[in-house]
């Protein structure tokens, strides 16, 4: 099946409309229509070749929201007519010790992702969002709740990046057990960062943002943070000395994680979610004094990315955003670059 798309040809040509082939569907696939495609930082970082690799063409995109329009004879948990979503995983082993254990984001053999991965029977290279139609095994879709479910409403536009924001910040916060009582550090104020903010005092934490700046903080506050401090100023970090359970730092770009690695409190834990370029240099005596530690996370799980969905339409989180026709792609990549967006472009997939 021929479905149009907007496609990179390289790493330094922009996004163009051009079309591309869908599989035909196996017997536990999915056709979808889709309605909405967020943009990602990791599809600028991916098409802009921050992340080297050879697959170009490519079309990126791994926060879908659209409706089932065709099933393979063997699907048993979804129908045509089904509102679903699509996160940054389309397929994984099955068999492993984490896709046993509903960690399939942690797939042993290497999970595919939504694009620019591996499609484990064929071995062709996966494409993404972008495009007005994609094959996805039933596995690997997320029943999206009735307060989404409006595929023309703003809800369902503000609710597509959570499928990667929202799991994203969601998986750590859960498995660190916050909950009413915690003290939560949130550093970065972008669109991880305002997104994990409305999880966590959801969740019923006392949430203090960290953040380069200060103008951010009236959306913090907004959001439900009770502090929001900016790390500009020396000493930012002395009145939290020994204060949190959790800190969750979404920044990727280079910066001194020793500040919130001594604002931790007894055995808490610092969350790494970016990926920044050089290497960290942390003093042993920081963490084994208090039973501190330092962990990465990335995205989370199928179950564990329903049970984030359903969360936020729960909780009335979305993440806040702007929504694009097709053909202002590369100037809302260009945006992201220079931090103009508060807080996520979700493209009209009915523009490609």
């Amino acid at each position: 099946m021929d479905v149009a798309c907007y496609t990179a040809e390289s790493s330094d040509s922009p996004l163009t409309k051009s079309t591309l082939s869908r599989r035909e569907l196996r017997s536990d696939d999915c056709l979808l229509e889709i309605r909405w495609a967020g943009i990602c930082h990791s599809d600028i970082h991916t098409v802009n070749g921050d992340w080297p690799h050879d697959n170009f063409p490519m079309t990126p995109g791994h926060e879908i929201i659209g409706k089932i329009i065709e099933t393979g004879p063997d699907v048993q948990k979804f129908t045509t007519g089904d509102v679903v979503g699509i996160g940054c995983l389309v397929d994984s082993c099955g068999t492993c010790r984490a896709c046993v254990d509903n960690e399939e984001n942690y797939c042993e053999e290497g999970a595919t992702g939504t694009y620019n991965g591996v499609d484990r029977h064929d071995g062709s290279i996966t494409q993404g969002g972008y495009s007005t139609h994609i094959v996805c095994r039933e596995d690997f879709l997320i029943r999206i709740p009735e307060a989404f479910s409006d595929l023309e409403s703003d809800q369902a536009a503000s609710a597509t990046p959570l499928l990667c924001a929202g799991i994203t910040t969601f998986s750590p916060l859960q498995n660190a057990g916050v909950g009413p009582g915690s003290r939560v550090g949130i550093v970065g104020m972008g669109g991880l960062g305002h997104v994990a903010v409305q999880i966590a005092a959801a969740m019923g934490a006392e949430v203090s943002v960290f953040s380069h700046g200060l103008s951010k903080k009236d959306d913090g506050l907004r959001l439900g943070a009770t502090n929001y401090v900016a790390t500009a100023d020396e000493g930012f970090d002395k009145p939290f000395r020994d204060t949190f359970d959790v800190i969750i730092d979404t920044v990727s770009a280079p910066h001194d994680v020793n500040p919130f690695i001594k604002m931790l409190g007894r055995k808490g834990r610092l969350v790494l979610l970016g990926l920044p370029t050089e290497a960290m240099q942390i003093p042993a005596g920081l963490l084994i004094g208090k039973g501190r530690s330092v962990l990465g996370s990335a995205i989370g799980g199928i179950k564990q990315t329903q049970d984030m969905i359903d969360f936020c339409a729960e909780h009335n989180i979305t993440a806040e955003t702007e929504v694009i026709p097709a053909e202002q792609i590369n100037e809302a990549y260009q945006r992201v670059i220079d931090s103009d967006v508060r807080y996520r472009f979700v493209i009209d997939a009915a523009t490609f």
